[in-house]
């Protein structure tokens, strides 16, 4: 077996343990072993099925368990709570290419041991095989582009607020505004799917005739990401409306529907799938539980989505700059080795963004294929939703041509408008 039969997983741990058993104790509970050696585990099963460590690096100790729950060794230990990065790794064959039974081997019962005061799953490798099964993202980066009509720059979107509470007519209406403004792209929150003040089907109607008919008149069709999550059968026929309208993006969360529902919804589309995080906060705010965002956007993406939130720079929630870059970064980077397809899809900067972040963002990321998505920072503009995305599209000149912002807005009354309403 080679390494390419292998799957790999990356994990920060804290433990009271001895750190190398503390990391055989993970190979075993996650392949062939439980607590006690049983009969039917022979040498040449343990070969062909074991788990191994392939890797065990000390980071340090902390002087307080992050984590309730967790037990010492028995005589206590040596009073020492060690941390470490552990890479382990399986035979593909203990469970084939399959997105749930890999989430049951690299992200099943570790958590919940007693060896641990703190694991979190920070990065995965898969081995071609999982292509053979699994398509990928249909669109990514160059096919959206194409559909939104957008290139050399980043695709400038909004979404619609209030949240819930506007009719199928007043969403409408808000598209109107926002198409007129010139933006690229318009999605659902997250928590507008299927409401009884604001159904599916008349919602999606009433907003593509708008936009329809704008693209009629300039040649700028806008995509719209319609939040068609639901049950299986309703989504596929959510979906359908929305091609049938015209439309040329649909949502789904991520989180609510599951790999095998996004799954099928990616063999029967025919549309970009925006794939909304929400809820990744529980998998990902604990430095010593759940999973990194790099990882978990791996399994989303073989699992078909074209596009996905990063959050921002400098956002309005609790996640460091840092770790948005590294995200958005992983998002536009290959999943595997050459001459196989790098799946690749478009990172979605948002959360309280403005025209104060996209020099920030350029600078740290190095490239415009991504989408800049601000809600105040467009219908919030002193001067109208219009000058709000000229001064976004200002500020991103500028960023990329390397000009300060305050020289840039000197003779842009857009652009230091905004400066003057977001600036603080």
């Amino acid at each position: 077996m080679t390494s390419s039969d292998r799957v790999t997983a990356t994990y920060l741990i804290e433990t009271a343990f001895p750190l190398e058993q503390a990391a055989a104790t993970m190979a075993g509970e996650q392949s062939t072993g439980t607590f006690v050696r049983v009969p039917g585990e022979t040498d040449e099963l343990r070969e062909a099925h074991a788990a191994r460590v392939e890797e065990l690096v000390e980071l340090g100790d902390v002087e307080t368990p992050s984590l309730p729950g967790s037990g010492l060794p028995k005589g206590g230990g040596d009073g020492r709570r060690r941390t470490a990065r552990v890479t382990l790794s399986w035979p593909l064959a203990n469970f084939g290419p399959s997105l749930p039974n890999l989430l049951a081997a690299i992200a099943g019962n570790l958590s919940e041991l007693k060896a641990f005061s703190g694991l979190k799953l920070v990065d995965i490798k898969l081995p071609p095989a999982f292509l053979d099964r699994y398509q990928g993202p249909q669109f990514g980066v160059a096919g959206t582009r194409r559909l939104a009509g957008v290139f050399d720059r980043p695709i400038i979107g909004t979404i619609i607020k209030p949240s819930v509470g506007l009719s199928p007519e007043a969403t409408a209406e808000q598209v109107r505004t926002l198409v007129e403004a010139g933006v690229d792209f318009i999605k659902d929150d997250e928590l507008q799917a299927d409401g009884p003040h604001c159904p599916f089907d008349a919602r999606i109607s009433a907003v593509m005739r708008v936009i329809n008919a704008h693209a009629d008149r300039t040649g700028k069709k806008v995509m719209y990401a319609a939040n068609l999550t639901g049950e299986i059968d309703e989504m596929l026929a959510r979906h359908d409306h929305v091609l049938a309208e015209g439309g040329t993006c649909i949502m789904a969360s991520m989180n609510s529907i599951g790999l095998p529902a996004m799954k099928v919804l990616r063999a029967h589309a025919q549309l970009p799938i925006h794939g909304h995080r929400n809820g990744w906060g529980m998998l990902g705010r604990s430095p010593a539980l759940g999973m990194s965002y790099i990882a978990f956007q791996k399994l989303w993406r073989l699992a078909g989505i074209d596009h996905t939130h990063v959050n921002g720079v400098d956002n309005k929630f609790c996640e460091t700059n840092d770790s948005v870059i590294a995200s958005a970064r992983e998002c536009l980077t290959p999943m595997f080795d050459a001459p196989h397809p790098g799946c690749e899809i478009l990172p979605v900067f948002s959360s309280g963004q403005s025209v104060m972040q996209a020099a920030a963002t350029f600078q740290a990321l190095g490239t415009t294929d991504l989408m800049f998505a601000a809600g105040g920072g467009i219908m919030a503009h002193p001067h109208g939703p219009a000058a709000g995305v000229r001064a976004l599209l200002l500020a991103w000149e500028a960023a990329v041509a390397g000009v300060p912002l305050a020289d840039a807005a000197r003779d842009a009354p857009e652009l230091k408008a905004a400066m003057a309403a977001f600036g603080g």
